[in-house]
């Protein structure tokens, strides 16, 4: 059950939405017994994003929520992972990309509990 969540102050044409999208269907893999065959994704292109009271580069903010818990080393593979796609397929760099993990034991699904 996880979802991730992208906001980027690059602007993306439907292309590399969906390059993105499917990159983060391999990424999901790097936590043990998760799979693309679960995931959501949003990609949210052309926010205003600031960082550090600047928007001069671009930006993004990742959230990234799962069913269960992961290790910190796998939060940090995941996190590396990401600002690799951001960075060749939107142009943000590393340096100005945040990555939020969030983990829960409850989920929702097809009105019933997990």
């Amino acid at each position: 059950m996880p979802f991730i969540n992208v906001k980027t102050s690059a602007k993306l044409n439907e292309d590399k939405i969906e390059k993105i999208k499917a990159e983060m269907g391999k990424a999901i893999t790097l936590f043990p017994g998760k799979t693309e065959a679960w995931l959501m994704v949003n990609v949210e292109p052309d926010c205003k994003l600031y960082f550090k009271g600047d928007k001069s580069e671009n930006t993004a903010f990742v959230d990234v929520a799962i069913l269960g818990s992961a290790s910190k080393a796998d939060c940090e593979n995941v996190t590396q992972k990401i600002c690799d796609i951001l960075s060749e397929i939107a142009a943000v760099p590393a340096s100005r990309t945040y990555v939020k993990f969030e983990f829960s034991d409850l989920w929702g699904y097809n009105g019933y509990m997990f």
